[in-house]
């Protein structure tokens, strides 16, 4: 990272983290607020999903939904309730007087956009839809996160142009129930011409959906008919048990060791023959860790699961709490993560005559006791990779230009080790073969077989490259441009703080909790308020509630020093008009708030001495390995005196230079906040 700001100006200490994978162990901690289980058998009831079980109403986090409602549906199910159409009961009287009061006054110049609010629930949200076309064929509804905005319809007002509004009226309407074997006829239209026009017009606009055709009756009179295009239906078919049969999901805790989550991905998918995109996550795990967290795998039964457990454990994965379930997991379903990391080899300090290992210890806790009050909530170096020539918010940057084919050459440049993926890699950038690349890729390299393979087929210029990028599942595709806006949110972060300082300024955005009465009573939303002027002379909120946003097209940024230093940021690399919106990618960035800080939670640590030669008996944070630890601190007098009875007498003169200080640290974060960057606003600076 190119700045980093401290909160706090304790000296810090030396030590060594990750030496060992055993050395730094992440737990997921689910929705529910617990660990998730390494048992085999689930803990619940027997039968009883245990994803299903953890699901509980959180205003902090959307609900996945239920079971039930992932039932395959038909385009001939029944017809909506009078209630689901009836805009009074849908938007309440009010919105629907104004809705009525916006669709008369267009004819007359009145505003172009009517916001009918916010609906989070996705059925609520179609009934919306539905019920405003329905009444009003010629205006046009649009979602934007999750609220509900009205205008004219464009499409309308040009078929209006051609027909009148009563055919366009009903034409809309009978678009809009997509009933099928159903269509619709024109007035006659005895202009040729005429005609035509309107024929181009269905055809580009609508030509997906329906196909017309111009029909002489007995009179001859002509009239356009147009009927809605004939739907691919398989032979037989399919109910909803046919759905549920199909739709198999299947939940396990995965352990990984020494494993990129998207890596471990991949190797499961290609063992059981589906597709990376097939396994759903509720986040991504640290590389050089042990790591255990929740999966979901669609198309794969229990037991099938179980049969590839061998293979798994062979790539330093295994299986715990095999199980199925209803539904897919939902990226950042969870509360955070647990940790267990050991702090190796903290260099004892020479100060002022003062014993080294007692002002070491002294060091140690200071450290830890300022910061478990909080630290700059930056991303870690991992979210960038640490190891690659070209790093991932690099690629994300030429995504965001639109300039795939630079994407391309970036995802594809080489490190300097002598593996066989970076041979394939500068094969491809010395030749541009793709089919040779693919030829020398390693199976294991899922992502670069997948573009290599695309590339193969479409070309490597921009169109090439542009299927390339569309190859991997949309999670992997737009990592990238997180990784990018991470890597201006760090940069925000440390110029936030060190020009506006560690207290709360007039313009600084914060999170408000915002209290009103819902359908079911009292209900609490969190919406980003602008700190004012008084309310920083007051000193209403504190350093821990600001939020600095992550750049997208629905944030706002902060209305002091910090907006503008926003708009330079991005224009320095050429974003200063980005939408954040890559239709040919199928990418959308609507941006978020980060908090600009973080707090550790149920903090537990301690400092372990060894001796040099001595059996690691720090490894507090192997699973499953707490009696041994308990064991070795009891046991730890008793050896180092037989030990020191064996040495030479000359060595005992100084029993400090063989000590070893091991720092053990227990400890919950928020999701999306790094344990490396923890340490090192408590050390200053690590070893590894």
């Amino acid at each position: 990272m190119a700045s980093v700001h401290f909160l706090y100006k304790h000296e810090g200490f030396s030590g060594s983290i990750k030496n060992f994978t055993r050395d730094f162990v992440v737990t997921e901690i689910d929705i529910a607020g617990n660990l998730v289980s390494t048992s085999t058998i689930p803990e619940d009831v027997p039968g009883c999903s245990v994803v299903e079980k953890a699901i509980e109403p959180s205003s902090q986090l959307d609900l996945i939904p239920k079971s039930e409602n992932t039932a395959c549906k038909s385009s001939d199910c029944s017809p909506p309730s009078p209630e689901s159409s009836d805009l009074g009961v849908i938007l309440g009287q009010m919105i629907s007087e104004k809705l009525e009061q916006f669709a008369s006054s267009l004819k007359h110049g009145g505003p172009p956009e009517l916001s009918l609010g916010c609906f989070t629930d996705k059925h609520q949200r179609s009934n919306v839809h539905r019920a405003v076309k329905l009444r009003y064929p010629f205006l046009m509804t649009t979602t934007d996160q999750c609220e509900i905005k009205v205008k004219e319809s464009p499409d309308y007002k040009e078929l209006v142009q051609l027909v009148s509004e009563m055919e366009a009226d009903a034409f809309c309407r009978f678009t809009d129930a997509k009933l099928s074997g159903s269509s619709y006829t024109f007035l006659p239209d005895d202009d040729r011409g005429h005609r035509t026009a309107v024929h181009r017009f269905l055809c580009r606009r609508f030509g997906k959906l329906v196909e017309t055709k111009s029909l002489t009756d007995q009179e001859g009179r002509t009239s356009i008919c147009v009927r809605l295009r004939e739907r691919r239906m398989p032979a037989k078919k399919r109910t909803a048990e046919d759905c549920r049969q199909e739709d198999i999901y299947t939940a396990f805790t995965l352990c990984k060791e020494n494993l990129e989550t998207l890596e471990a991905i991949s190797y499961m998918a290609a063992e059981l023959g589906v597709l990376p995109s097939d396994f759903t996550y509720a986040g991504i795990k640290d590389k050089r860790a042990i790591t255990y967290q929740s999966m979901v795998v669609k198309k794969v039964t229990p037991e099938r699961l179980k049969e590839k457990a061998a293979a798994f454990e062979k790539r330093g994965m295994r299986l715990f709490a095999v199980r199925s379930v209803g539904e897919p997991l939902r990226l950042g379903r969870l509360r955070g993560n647990h940790f267990d990391i050991v702090v190796r080899d903290v260099k004892p300090y020479i100060y002022d005559g003062l014993d080294p290992l007692a002002y070491t210890d002294h060091l140690v806790k200071m450290a830890v006791s300022n910061v478990k009050h909080g630290f700059v909530n930056y991303y870690g170096p991992q979210r960038f990779g640490v190891t690659q020539s070209v790093q991932s918010d690099q690629i994300g940057l030429a995504l965001l230009k639109e300039d795939t084919v630079l994407a391309v050459r970036l995802f594809f440049t080489p490190d300097k080790r002598d593996e066989p993926q970076n041979r394939a890699k500068r094969h491809f950038l010395e030749t541009g073969n793709a089919k040779e690349s693919l030829q020398l890729m390693p199976e294991s390299k899922a992502r670069e077989r997948l573009m290599l393979r695309a590339m193969n087929r479409f070309g490597t210029g921009p169109d090439g490259c542009a299927q390339a990028w569309l190859s991997l599942p949309h999670g992997t595709r737009i990592f990238y441009l997180h990784s990018y806006c991470s890597r201006v949110w760090n940069e925000a972060a440390a110029h936030r703080l060190s020009t506006l300082g560690h207290g709360v300024k007039r313009g600084d955005l914060v999170r408000q909790e915002v209290t009103g009465d819902g359908d079911d009573g009292e209900t609490c939303t969190n919406q980003i308020h602008v700190v004012t002027e008084e309310e920083e002379r007051e000193k209403v909120y504190t350093l821990e509630q600001v939020q600095l946003p992550m750049p997208g097209n629905t944030v706002k940024y902060p209305e002091n020093a910090m907006g503008p230093w926003y708009r330079e940021r991005l224009a320095r690399d050429g974003l200063d008009h980005c939408r954040f919106r890559l239709s040919n990618l199928k990418m959308n960035v609507p941006g978020c708030y980060r908090p600009l800080l973080a707090i550790p939670r149920n903090l537990d640590f301690h400092l372990h001495r060894e001796r040099d030669g001595a059996d690691d008996c720090a490894c507090a944070a192997d699973r499953g390995d707490g009696d041994e630890e308990d064991h070795d601190e009891d046991h730890d007098e008793d050896h180092n005196e037989d030990h020191d009875e064996d040495h030479d007498e000359d060595h005992d003169e100084d029993h400090d230079e063989d000590v070893k200080i091991n720092l053990i640290l227990h400890f919950d974060l928020l999701p999306s906040v790094y344990a490396t960057v923890y340490l090192r606003e408590m050390m200053k600076f690590l070893v590894n």
